[in-house]
C-alpha cells in the first residue's frame, strides 16, 4: 500500500440523550449541513443516500428523540431549520470550531499510526522547534524528521493547532505549567505528552577574553559594550527578558537590545566576528566558536507530541537525544519518562 493513500478524517462525535432517547451528534451535524447548503430535505437524502421518504423518516425520528422540530417547509422557500434546529446547530457549529486544533493534531498522529501499522512506514516526523546545537545534531544522525527552526512560543502553539507532530521548547528555569500559556497547554487531560530531553546550561557568550570584563548584567549597561539578542518569542528571548526586570533593568540600557538572531549558533557567530560583545545563549554554542562564558542558570529541553502518535519515531529520538547530553559539556541527561 502507498503511505499516501492512508488518511484519516476526524470529527464532533457523542450522543444526546433526552431521557430513554438518544441522537448521534455526527447525524444531526448531517442533518445541519445538508439542510442548510441545499434547502431541502432532498439535500439530507442525498447526503446519506437515502430515499426521500426515508430521509423524511429520519428526520422524524430526531425530531420525536429532542422533542423538538428541526426543520419547517415554508411555501415556495423549502425547507429551513427551526430556530431550535439553528440555534442547536450553532452550537454544534461553535463545538467543532473549538476543537478543530485538537482534531487536527490527533488526525495527523491517527494517520501516522495507521500508516506504520498498515506499511511498516511513518513517514517524515515533522517538528517544530527551539534552535539548539545538540537537538539539531541528534536530528541529523536520527533521520526521518523534518525540522522548522523556529522560537519556544511559536513551536508550541504549532502543535496545539496541529501543524506539526511535536513541538520542541524550553522556558528558563521554570516548568511548563509555570511558564503560563502556551506552554501549560501542554497537559495528559489535552492527549499530550512531555518528554523531558536533556538539561543545558545558558549563560552571556561573551568575545574571546571577555575584553569588557563581563561579570553580571549591570555591566552590559556600560557605554561600549554592543549586546545581540534572540528573536521575540524564544525561549532565551523570554529568560533574558525576566532577568532584565528582575535586576530592574529597562531594555533600554541594553545597546543592542533590538539586534535579534534565530539561533544560539547565530548569536555566537556575531560575537565570534567581532559585531558584538554579548549574547545570551547555551555553553555549546560559546565552546563551539571559542568564546568565554558566564554561566547563568540550567534549564531543560522539552519535547510535546500527541499521546497517539506512532511512539517508535518519538522514542528513537528521544533516547538519542538523552544519550549524547550524557557525553557533552554545557548537557546533562534527563532520565523522565513523558509525563
Amino acid at each position: 500500500m502507498n503511505s499516501t493513500s492512508v488518511e484519516v478524517a476526524l470529527g464532533l462525535g457523542g450522543t444526546i440523550r433526552l431521557g430513554t432517547s438518544a441522537v448521534a451528534v455526527s447525524d444531526l451535524m448531517v442533518v445541519f449541513e445538508a439542510i442548510t447548503r441545499t434547502g431541502s430535505v432532498q439535500g439530507f437524502a442525498d447526503a446519506l443516500g437515502l430515499s426521500y421518504r426515508a430521509a423524511w423518516a429520519r428526520l422524524q425520528v430526531y425530531e420525536t428523540a429532542l422533542g423538538r422540530p428541526l426543520v419547517h417547509k415554508t411555501r415556495g422557500h423549502g425547507t429551513a431549520l427551526t430556530p431550535f434546529g439553528a440555534s442547536l446547530a450553532e452550537a454544534f457549529d461553535a463545538a467543532a470550531a473549538g476543537l478543530e486544533a485538537g482534531l487536527g493534531r490527533e488526525t495527523r498522529a491517527v494517520e501516522r499510526r495507521l500508516r506504520e501499522l498498515l506499511t511498516g512506514r511513518t513517514g517524515v516526523l515533522t517538528l517544530a522547534a527551539s534552535h539548539d546545537p545538540l537537538l539539531v545534531d541528534v536530528l541529523a544522525e536520527v533521520g526521518g524528521v523534518e525540522l522548522t527552526v523556529t522560537g519556544s512560543r511559536a513551536a508550541v502553539e504549532r502543535l496545539l493547532e496541529g501543524g506539526v507532530d511535536a513541538a520542541g521548547f524550553h522556558c528558563g528555569a521554570r516548568g511548563p505549567a509555570a511558564a503560563g500559556p502556551p506552554f501549560s497547554s501542554i497537559d495528559p487531560a489535552a492527549g499530550l505528552a512531555l518528554y523531558p530531553l536533556f538539561e543545558r546550561e545558558q549563560g552571556l557568550l561573551l568575545a574571546p577574553g571577555n575584553p569588557h570584563g563581563i561579570r553580571s548584567l549591570n555591566d552590559l549597561t556600560v557605554e561600549g559594550v554592543r549586546y545581540v539578542n534572540r528573536q521575540k518569542g524564544s525561549g532565551t528571548r523570554d529568560w533574558f527578558d525576566r532577568m532584565l526586570a528582575e535586576a530592574d533593568l529597562p531594555s533600554s540600557a541594553i545597546h543592542g537590545y533590538a539586534v535579534e538572531e534565530f539561533t544560539h549558533q547565530a548569536v555566537a557567530a556575531v560575537i565570534a566576528c567581532g559585531a558584538a560583545d554579548a549574547g545570551l545563549g547555551a555553553r555549546a554554542a560559546a565552546e563551539r566558536l571559542g568564546l568565554d562564558f558566564l554561566p547563568v542558570g540550567w534549564e531543560t529541553y522539552y519535547l510535546a507530541a500527541s499521546r497517539s502518535l506512532a511512539a517508535s519515531g518519538i522514542d528513537e529520538l528521544v533516547a538519542a537525544a538523552r544519550a549524547r547530553a550524557g557525553g557533552l559539556s554545557g548537557y546533562c541527561p534527563v532520565a523522565s519518562e513523558a509525563k
